[in-house]
């Protein structure tokens, strides 16, 4: 495993564990003290993004993604190679298309907090735009491949 992989996969585990220290206080804080702590909500959801957004980014290999693959299955393999090419175009070409409005939108709403911790929302957004990035650059690896 290279270092920027292994470097993404700690960042990623670093993030689930700050999901489950915060899932830890949250049920603590509400079940034992009966006082429920109201920025344990906004930083758990906030954290639950940020990990499959950026696990499915970039951590998650693509042959590890779900896949369904019933008509891929029935195909001979010659069709099995043109409907991969279309489907790395047609995926790349629409992320490729998304990411100027997504970080215009993520931008937009850096104005904005979140209620209780009064984060920008653009940290919430960022991750989305991150993954549409990492579908092109993967889009145009598989084509080249």
């Amino acid at each position: 495993m290279s270092l920027l992989r292994r470097i993404a996969a700690a960042l990623g585990a670093a993030l689930f564990a700050a999901l489950f220290v915060v899932f830890l206080v949250q049920v603590t804080a509400r079940f034992v003290f009966n006082r429920p702590l109201p920025w344990t909500d906004e930083a758990a959801v906030i954290l639950y993004v940020w990990v499959i957004l950026w696990s499915a980014a970039l951590v998650v290999p693509e042959r590890e993604h779900v896949a369904f693959d019933l008509v891929w299955n029935l195909a001979p393999a010659p069709v099995q190679k043109v409907m991969r090419v279309l489907g790395l175009i047609a995926v790349g070409a629409l992320a490729a298309w998304a990411i100027p409005a997504s970080v215009d939108f993520a931008r937009f709403m850096a104005r904005e907090g979140t209620a209780v911790l009064g984060l920008p929302l653009v940290w919430l957004f960022a991750p989305f735009v991150l993954l549409l990035a990492s579908l092109v650059v993967r889009s145009a690896i598989g084509l080249f491949r």
